[in-house]
């Protein structure tokens, strides 16, 4: 009888327990802990020569952003042989597991000896130039690359994963997407909190840097170029006109007819109102991105769009004339040349708010009021 008796209370209790923890989880010891808010996830979304490098330092330097520069030059690295509309695939596929802070992607790219040193332009992203990743500034330092790349690149490459997981804002700059619908499985996945900046640049001031950094651009040119064989003046002109298209079309897909999913997280941003009012349009981009401008930030933006430098050095960031080097192009392109531009890059030009000089005399003369429309977004 004894034994009975104990055995119903044990059951009783074990009723009364599964009760309690259905209709009162807040008494259990199980009751889920208060969740971190999930990472914002920026793509600035570009083509080369278009001030992307500077852009993405004005995210790279905010102590709450981990910042990677153009990864899948890995990819055109590795399989150059392909165009670029067959790379899409590859290129979401990386950028994505980036976003996610999986740097194991990197494998099939890199070397299994790989350092983080390795990385493209790794030493572009101050958060891979301090703690964890390297030890010698702080999170909240505005870092110059030179000196990050002396004295940071000894770390190992799984310290890039373990950085990136310490951030609440993940920002990739990418100029290797020619179609914006190739993003749309990334806009939809609930794993990422993605947002788009899309920069762009007078295509005339593009054609000039392409010009001047024909070398360096060589095999990323060729995968723009695809199946177009094309030599000498040809190919530059070729690659304006596949550039140009795909800005426009990015552009449209962006800003009419737009789905669900795309609505608020699409922004444009032209190069050339950056560079008038810098401030003004950092901090439009950080309010998109979630980001607090900081008086430190301010006062690095300022300084670094207001120096005297030049910018005569291809995809190094330092303090210039920004304004000044932005409209070097109509002091040094022969005017035959920008009407080669305007003819392959008009249906881009009119979309995106940039105007046509008509002559040699406009060219030098006409006042930026006049050579760009009013902001469009």
């Amino acid at each position: 009888a004894m034994r009975s008796r104990n055995l119903r209370v044990i059951l009783i209790l074990a009723v009364l327990s599964f009760l309690i923890y259905f209709h009162f989880p807040h008494c259990s010891h199980n009751a889920p802990m208060e969740e971190k808010p999930s990472p914002v996830h920026i793509l600035i979304l570009s083509s080369w020569r278009s001030g992307s490098s500077f852009t993405g330092q004005i995210f790279s330097q905010h102590p709450s952003v981990f910042y990677l520069k153009e990864p899948a030059w890995h990819i055109w690295v590795k399989m150059y042989q392909n165009s670029a509309s067959v790379l899409h695939m590859a290129v979401r596929d990386l950028v994505r597991s980036v976003f996610l802070c999986d740097m194991s992607v990197f494998d099939a790219y890199m070397s299994s000896q790989k350092k983080k040193s390795d990385l493209f332009q790794w030493e572009s992203s101050r958060a891979l130039c301090s703690p964890p990743a390297c030890d010698s500034f702080s999170r909240s330092d505005i870092i110059p690359a030179g000196n990050c790349k002396i004295i940071c690149g000894k770390y190992p490459f799984s310290t890039v994963e373990e950085a990136c997981k310490t951030y609440s804002h993940v920002v990739i700059k990418e100029v290797r997407f020619f179609d914006l619908k190739v993003l749309y499985p990334l806009l939809t996945d609930p794993s990422l909190n993605l947002k788009i900046i899309h920069l762009v640049r007078d295509p005339r001031a593009v054609f000039r840097s392409r010009e001047n950094a024909q070398g360096d651009l060589a095999r990323d040119t060729n995968i723009v170029m695809g199946a177009w064989r094309l030599k000498g003046e040809m190919r530059l002109y070729k690659a304006m006109e596949v550039i140009c298209k795909s800005q426009a079309e990015i552009y449209k897909t962006g800003t009419q007819a737009v789905p669900s999913f795309l609505k608020d997280r699409y922004l444009l941003i032209r190069y050339e109102d950056i560079v008038r009012d810098p401030i003004a349009r950092a901090a439009q981009m950080y309010t998109f991105a979630e980001l607090r401008f900081t008086p430190e930030l301010q006062k690095w933006v300022h300084n670094i769009t207001h120096g005297k430098g030049q910018g005569t050095r291809a995809f190094e960031i330092g303090s210039r004339d920004a304004l000044g080097v932005s409209q070097a192009w109509r002091k040094t392109l022969p005017f035959e040349k920008i009407e080669k531009v305007q003819n392959v890059c008009k249906e881009a030009m009119d979309f995106l708010g940039y105007r046509l000089v008509q002559s040699e005399e406009e060219q030098k003369n006409m006042s930026l009021d006049l050579l760009f429309a009013p902001e469009l977004l």
